[in-house]
């Protein structure tokens, strides 16, 4: 099927073609060892370069009864910062620290906040809600004195991701509500929140467009049984109410078939009274935020991203 370019800015058409010219397999054709092995290699190609920081440490932390999961923190000084814990995307099934180090660093470089990357465990060896769990119980730990072992602030926190990430940072901020836990805000990069993947955009943009319907039915499948799809900690659209859930920052690509459940959402906490600031990028696709070395779209997200963290986190 060809791409109907016209939605696309000259950029993301050129790059979208040289993605079909490599001829790569699809990812609904791989096992999900060679996915993540993939997508390791490939990952960060299109990243900015990871620019230094004065933290980058690797650490393990509690998450669970029983369960410790690797993270990675990432601050551009050493004094006692608000804090971000980062969710990566890839679907719940791949995705790693590694994969997003630069987008990382470049979100504690603008926000001035440190940044702490979750290694949540994977699908299908892990399937729904492990991932839930691992990334509230981190959110958790930071806020009930694991900032403060790291030298940070427990009591100022955020939480973000992209893709899967942001909507495992949703459901989050829905627990974190619930628990009473304070959140300054919710960064959600092209999240996914509705059940069934029904909607217009995912029609239109089902092919061609970077993230196809079969990859996403892909990384579905391996994450959870079809009639879990309703459930509010996978569809957080679904969740019974969203009063007074933390401040979000949600940052949506055009062209991708997640965007209109990403409308939607903003739209759903507007319309629960949450502030919302809402940055929908033109002619890009999902994933567009990892792309800096070509998109000027990209770095624009890092810049818009950062600064409604500092706002929120140093307010």
């Amino acid at each position: 099927m060809n791409t109907p370019t016209h939605f696309l800015t000259p950029q993301m058409a050129g790059l979208l073609d040289r993605i079909r010219r490599a001829n790569r397999a699809p990812i609904h054709t791989l096992t999900p060892q060679q996915a993540r092995a993939s997508y390791r290699l490939a990952g960060e190609v299109l990243d900015l370069p990871r620019v230094p920081l004065a933290r980058v440490e690797d650490v393990c932390i509690p998450v669970g009864a029983g369960v410790m999961c690797d993270a990675r923190l990432y601050a551009p000084s050493f004094d006692e910062l608000p804090v971000l814990l980062y969710l990566h995307g890839g679907g719940f099934v791949i995705g790693h620290i590694e994969t997003h180090d630069s987008l990382c660093r470049q979100l504690a470089l603008h926000s001035g906040a440190a940044v702490l990357s979750l290694d949540y465990r994977l699908a299908p060896e892990h399937r729904f809600p492990c991932a839930v769990e691992d990334s509230f119980g981190a959110l958790r730990w930071l806020a009930e004195g694991g900032a403060a072992t790291l030298g940070l602030r427990g009591d100022r926190l955020a939480v973000g991701g992209d893709s899967a990430g942001a909507t495992l940072s949703a459901v989050c901020a829905l627990l974190a509500r619930d628990s009473g836990l304070p959140l300054a805000l919710q960064l959600l990069i092209t999240p996914g929140t509705s059940a069934y993947g029904d909607t217009a955009s995912h029609r239109l943009f089902s092919h061609g467009f970077l993230l196809d319907s079969d990859a996403l039915d892909w990384f579905f499948g391996h994450y959870l049984d079809h009639h879990q799809r309703t459930d509010w900690r996978f569809a957080p659209l679904n969740a019974p109410d969203h009063d007074e859930v933390a401040p979000a920052c949600v940052v949506l690509a055009e062209c991708d078939p997640l965007v209109d459940e990403g409308l939607a959402y903003a739209d759903c906490l507007r319309h629960a009274g949450v502030p919302v600031q809402l940055e929908l990028y033109r002619g890009v696709t999902h994933d567009f935020i990892k792309m800096g070395r070509l998109l000027k779209e990209a770095v624009t997200a890092h810049h818009a991203a950062g600064e409604a963290l500092r706002e929120a986190l140093f307010s």
